[in-house]
């Protein structure tokens, strides 16, 4: 049964009882780390910028990825699917359905509607690494599902005037280097939420498309002066006022902390945007 959007936001992608386990943890290999306690690892991004601890969002090419120097590094941190994950933990399982398998997820696929996601194009590539090795090792063979709201804030499969459709959903197996890369369109910003993507890791294709060993579930996050650029766009209006009353501080997701999750950005509006994050697992 379908039910208000805002009702769902509210009781599973914003509410910290939903994922007070996970962010005590986190809260805890922090404290941990600040006694010296833990090792912490230097993430370097594709093109060789370091990412520091409390960085500003804004500063999209310091956001993340890997460190080859063999020590271990730190896990991409667990969050919530959210209520609208598709995955057949909540209603749908788009997973076992033929078609998720593509790369280009703005349109839906198979029986549905047919329809188009609109909105600026946006590229995302995550590059997959084992994080026992430094991150310095790809996980080649491991499978990625990604999916986010569309330009209104809606979610396929769920959201009024949506249901039918299933765009912005698929599933990608990493390649030798652990890449997986999508082309979709840049998410809005709906009420509640910072603008975000969500992924599922799993070992194989096989499990994914199964639906089975599902081993990460995380957020992407995406830097605010990029939200400001697009949400400045024709489409987007909504987005403009929905991210007016938010921050990366006060998201129930994000507030714990987002260097991990801080999506590398670059591009424009005229010819698109390319999102790179490094996933540890």
């Amino acid at each position: 049964m379908h039910r208000d959007h805002d009702d769902e936001v509210h009781e599973h992608d914003r509410g910290l009882s939903y994922d007070l386990p996970v962010l005590a943890r986190r809260r805890m290999i922090r404290l941990l780390a600040g006694a010296g306690l833990v090792p912490l690892v230097g993430c370097t991004s594709e093109d060789g910028t370091t990412s520091a601890s409390g960085s500003s969002p804004s500063s999209a090419s310091s956001s993340s990825a890997a460190d080859s120097s063999g020590a271990e590094c730190a896990t991409i941190p667990d969050e919530t699917a959210g209520p609208f994950p598709g995955d057949g933990s909540n209603g749908v399982n788009v997973l076992k359905e033929s078609g998720v398998v593509r790369s280009d997820i703005t349109k839906s696929f198979g029986d549905s509607a047919g329809g188009t996601a609109d909105g600026v194009p946006l590229t995302v590539t995550l590059t997959v690494v084992d994080a026992a090795s430094g991150c310095g090792t790809p996980k080649k063979g491991a499978a990625v599902y990604l999916w986010h709201c569309d330009r209104e804030g809606g979610y396929s499969l769920y959201s009024e005037g949506v249901t039918d459709e299933n765009y912005l959903r698929g599933v990608q197996e990493a390649d030798d280097r652990g890449r997986v890369t999508f082309k979709s369109i840049f998410p809005g910003c709906y009420e509640g939420r910072w603008p975000h993507i969500h992924f599922e890791v799993y070992g194989s294709l096989a499990d994914a498309t199964a639906a089975t060993s599902l081993t990460n579930t995380s957020q992407l996050a995406f830097p605010k002066d990029v939200c400001d650029t697009v949400y400045a766009s024709d489409g987007y209006s909504r987005s403009v006022s929905n991210l007016g009353r938010l921050s990366l501080e006060t998201d129930g997701i994000f507030r714990d902390g987002y260097d991990q999750q801080m999506a590398a950005i670059k591009g424009s509006v005229a010819d698109g945007y390319t999102a790179t994050l490094t996933v540890p697992v």
